[in-house]
């Protein structure tokens, strides 16, 4: 590209971000702003990636970027609580003379993050991280499908329901509707649609009518009307599986198969 080799380099840094919960923003290491596809990058040069490096091979790439926590869509409570987990990153270099000029220098997902004295590093995974994955499952006892995945096949229509927070203390949470049965959303998630802890979800341990137990206690405070949705949860077991759902054809553990923890599972047998 005969753009850089000329003798003042007009070359800009660039990151587009995209959260899971749809948000998106543009960053450049450019003084300025820069528009780049109708998209707005705001200049922010205290982004400092690490040494990127590519190749062919097939091991797993990634690399770190860190900045200082001034800009308004990158705040530390969100970083904290989890918002910018596994966000879609892309890295480009462009002239910033001509923007339609440009290099891809990576992409991938961010992993792990910290914050310190008002700065944070963040981690980015590149493709490739995924071969670090288990090529095939453990046997388990208990299901390790998703109720409601591909594997699972239960049908979630009717098992998602919208409600309004009407207290909560730690990790309870009491809504204006009851559960369909008995611990019903035990195993469930329950996401925020509303208040400071929009965008965020929570995994469900056990729920009792209108109240459910968070495996954790919610980021931020909730207060009274936040909207939720609640979803129905499984727990795993061949007997649920079978009783409630009429789904054991489709379950995915092996509950009879001998294991090194047999003697614990029938106690005096």
């Amino acid at each position: 590209m005969s753009w850089l080799d000329e003798p003042v380099t007009t070359l800009a840094l660039c990151w587009r971000l995209e959260r899971r919960d749809g948000v998106g923003i543009g960053l450049t290491a450019h003084d300025r702003d820069l528009v780049i596809d109708g998209n707005i990058y705001r200049a922010s040069p205290g982004m400092v990636p690490s040494a990127i490096k590519r190749g062919d091979g097939a091991d797993p790439s990634s690399m770190d970027v860190s900045g200082a926590l001034t800009s308004a869509a990158i705040r530390e409570r969100d970083l904290l609580a989890g918002r910018w987990d596994g966000a879609r990153v892309a890295i480009f270099a462009v002239d910033w003379t001509d923007t339609g000029r440009r290099i891809a220098l990576g992409e991938g997902t961010i992993g792990a993050v910290e914050t310190a004295d008002g700065n944070f590093t963040a981690e980015l995974k590149g493709v490739a991280a995924v071969l670090d994955a288990p090529v095939c499952e453990e046997t388990s006892p208990e299901c390790r499908a998703e109720l409601g995945d591909r594997r699972c096949r239960v049908a979630m229509a009717g098992r998602r329901r919208f409600a309004r927070v009407t207290a909560a203390e730690d990790e309870t949470v009491t809504l204006d509707v009851a559960e369909p049965v008995a611990n019903g959303w035990g195993g469930g998630r329950l996401r925020w649609f509303g208040g400071a802890n929009s965008g965020l979800e929570d995994a469900i341990v056990a729920s009792s009518g209108a109240m459910v137990t968070l495996r954790t206690v919610p980021r931020f405070v909730p207060a009274p009307g936040d909207r939720v949705e609640v979803i129905e949860g499984c727990d795993k077991s061949l007997a649920t599986c079978a009783a409630r759902f009429g789904n054991a054809v489709n379950f995915r553990g092996e509950p009879y198969l001998p294991g090194i923890d047999l003697l614990t599972r029938y106690p005096g047998a």
